[in-house]
């Protein structure tokens, strides 16, 4: 997994979005909930407002958003919460640069509330260094060129669009040049998946996934046991049937990371990871119910 991006994703988008540039629909008007705006400025590095996004916006909204946040986490990464989330805004001169986010959370997000279709700015695409780069010689060619495009994925900050990506990986956002009006700039809710542990949606219990669980740690132990140095998070979903039977198995999101050499080992891995799985029996019951298993490896 590089980059999983969901478009049209929250329908409180609009919401917030409106909650904001009512805060700044009158700039001569000083009231107390305008004041609350942290200028983080590390120079060099990052340059950008920001603030708690919890605290900005009416409870019952934000709430709403969040709670579909954290649900599309659990079935899709088997993260089980988030973040406390930013709520940043990048107006002109603002800008990350390229850095690696370690340890907030095995999986970053970015949500975007920019009025991207209609902006007067120029930047603000998140930038992904891509795998190339940090592999840079095994696929070199000297007689190619080698440019921007080639070395970074850029990701438009479109209006309710939901990206996320591996943190560990260099990222950053183009430096904004347009606009000093907040309403006019890039503006995104951002933070980490967080406590990936098994989601389950139906009458399985716990400990019978458990089960799986040793069988699959079984399978894939000799290849760490004989010193895979692998890293990342491997997220699996699938569907048990009332019968007990494994049905639909698909990786759901892989950040799993190892040295060139030892790319064979983790295809290994994976496979008998996927194989324990598909071949696990789970006990009857009398619905069919659906699984996220994530797979956390550290090094």
């Amino acid at each position: 997994m590089r980059l999983l991006v969901v478009d049209k994703f929250a329908a409180e988008a609009r919401a917030l979005r409106d909650h904001f540039d009512a805060r700044f629909a009158d700039p001569r008007r000083a009231t107390t909930d305008r004041f609350v705006w942290d200028l983080w400025n590390v120079p060099g590095q990052y340059t950008a407002l920001r603030t708690p996004a919890w605290q900005y916006f009416p409870p019952k909204t934000y709430d709403a958003f969040h709670q579909r946040l954290v649900w599309w986490g659990r079935r899709t990464l088997g993260c089980h919460d988030v973040s406390p989330p930013w709520l940043s805004c990048y107006v002109n001169g603002c800008e990350q640069r390229l850095h690696g986010d370690l340890p907030h959370g095995p999986v970053a997000f970015v949500f975007s509330l920019t009025n991207w279709a209609t902006r007067n700015f120029r930047g603000g695409e998140t930038l992904v260094l891509r795998d190339e780069v940090l592999d840079f010689w095994r696929g070199f060619v000297s007689a190619r060129a080698v440019e921007e495009p080639e070395v970074l994925d850029e990701v438009p900050a479109k209006f309710n669009r939901l990206v996320a990506f591996d943190p560990r990986l260099p990222h950053g956002v183009r430096r904004v040049d347009g606009s000093m009006d907040p309403t006019e700039g890039r503006l995104v809710i951002h933070g980490w998946f967080v406590q990936p542990r098994p989601f389950i949606e139906g009458p399985l219990p716990e400990k019978a996934l458990s089960f799986a669980i040793e069988a699959v740690t079984a399978a894939i132990s000799p290849e760490l046991e004989a010193g895979l140095p692998l890293a990342g998070l491997l997220s699996l979903g699938f569907q048990v049937t009332a019968a007990g039977q494994v049905t639909g198995l698909k990786t759901l999101a892989d950040t799993t990371r190892t040295v060139p050499e030892a790319a064979a080992g983790r295809r290994r891995l994976l496979s008998l990871a996927r194989k324990a799985l598909e071949k696990h029996a789970f006990p009857k019951r009398s619905l069919p119910s659906r699984v996220t298993l994530p797979l956390l490896f550290e090094r």
